[in-house]
């Protein structure tokens, strides 16, 4: 059969498969899963005849989606708040994670850019950080103490006031990505730019160490959680630039509601740097290094299993699922 065949065979079951998936107008989970099981088989003879169409990659689409539907209703997952962290955010970022790779690339290219400026105009991290900061922490360098900013006020109230700056970044980031995504990458402009000429300074000063063991105690989780943001404002950029086989406003939608999923799962990391902003950096210079490179990359390690490697954990699991079905 020709192609253009086959998707007119097809089109109109394609299109109601879609709707039932978009427009949650199936809630009986066997008649979803035998459109379901019509549509891998679809998918399967798209693969072996037409294996260089686009349309395989729409089948792909709505298939991944339908399975996500599916193995939502099964029994134990039918706690939403578990789904939600275990399987459900996991997916969503596997399915996107091209967009998390871009943005660590943006963001790591800013920060560059940050060190590069810093190293070869002097004037450069006053203009970035301000006068007032950079003059404290010379100071606070000379007195032995390069991070003792974080010393400054209560525990309570740093934790607080960083959490909720933090907090508001990572959603003017996302939100931002309606631009195209240009929003977006502003953010992470401004963010990497400031790392990079951050670390720089402490560089020039001879207390490159000093500062990280204290500083990254918080920033692994801290600065990770702003790029997985970048990635979900990406998202939602490329889908109003990119609606693929949707309409430009299904796709909006798609991009909305997965990104924000992808936003409220780096809260519980923001609130947690804040914490250790707030409780823990302020006492890095008096723990031993054991201690601070510990905490670092324990707080690093969480971040980057849970957002770079349980996705294709629980993609592994859910292929194998598949080929229950």
């Amino acid at each position: 059969m020709r192609e253009v065949a086959f998707i007119k065979q097809n089109k109109e079951k394609w299109l109601n498969f879609e709707k039932a998936i978009f427009g949650k107008r199936l809630k009986n989970p066997d008649e979803l899963a035998s459109l379901y099981i019509q549509l891998v088989n679809d998918l399967s003879y798209a693969q072996t005849y037409y294996p260089k169409s686009k349309t395989i990659l729409y089948l792909n689409n709505l298939t991944a989606r339908a399975f996500q539907k599916i193995y939502k209703t099964k029994r134990e997952d039918s706690n939403k708040f578990i789904f939600f962290w275990k399987t459900e955010v996991p997916l969503i970022v596997y399915e996107h994670r091209r967009y998390v790779l871009y943005a660590f690339i943006i963001f790591l290219s800013f920060v560059a850019i940050g060190a590069l400026s810093a190293a070869y105009d002097d004037s450069f991290v006053r203009l970035i950080l301000g006068d007032a900061y950079v003059n404290k922490t010379l100071e606070n360098i000379e007195a032995g103490d390069p991070v003792a900013v974080y010393k400054s006020g209560s525990n309570w109230g740093s934790f607080i006031g960083i959490t909720l700056n933090n907090l508001y970044v990572g959603i003017i980031s996302f939100i931002y990505g309606v631009f195209g995504g240009l929003g977006t990458v502003y953010v992470m402009l401004n963010n990497g730019i400031m790392v990079g000429a951050f670390q720089y300074f402490f560089q020039k000063e001879g207390v490159l160490w000093e500062s990280a063991r204290g500083i990254w105690i918080h920033g692994s989780m801290e600065i990770f959680a702003i790029v997985i943001e970048g990635a979900a404002g990406l998202m939602l950029g490329a889908s109003i630039l990119f609606p693929k086989t949707f309409s430009r406003l299904t796709s909006f939608k798609m991009g909305v509601k997965n990104g924000v999923k992808i936003l409220i799962s780096t809260f519980p990391f923001t609130i947690a740097a804040g914490f250790l902003e707030g409780y823990v950096t302020r006492y890095s210079n008096t723990m031993p290094n054991w201690l601070s490179v510990s905490i670092i990359l324990f707080t690093l390690s969480l971040i980057s299993f849970y957002y770079l490697i349980y996705p294709f954990i629980i993609n592994k699991k859910i292929k194998k699922l598949h080929a229950i079905i």
